[in-house]
């Protein structure tokens, strides 16, 4: 798993949302995609600056039921794996 993560360079994303759905536009490549309420706040973490999978779980982890705790890395990590295959984040980690 990559070191940190951070939102594309240039990404400038609009999402609207009801209840736990939310319509992100991405102006990097046109397309709109329909994100779960977790996606979409990770994607506004990542909006204030690249974060490692160990800072996005301890940010996270406060919100969670404590018996899902172990979880949430497997979590986070299959959720930055998604966003990375939307073309919306990348990894720091990754050739520029």
């Amino acid at each position: 798993m990559p070191g940190f993560w951070r939102i594309a360079p240039g990404q400038q994303l609009a999402a609207r949302g009801w209840n736990d759905e939310f319509v992100l536009y991405n102006n990097l490549s046109g397309d709109t995609h329909l994100l779960d309420g977790d996606s979409t706040a990770l994607l506004a973490h990542l909006q204030a600056g690249p974060a490692s999978l160990e800072a996005l779980v301890a940010t996270f982890a406060g919100d969670i039921d404590p018996d899902d705790a172990a979880a949430l890395p497997g979590t986070i990590a299959s959720l930055l794996d998604q966003l990375a295959g939307l073309y919306l984040i990348e990894s720091l980690d990754a050739p520029c």
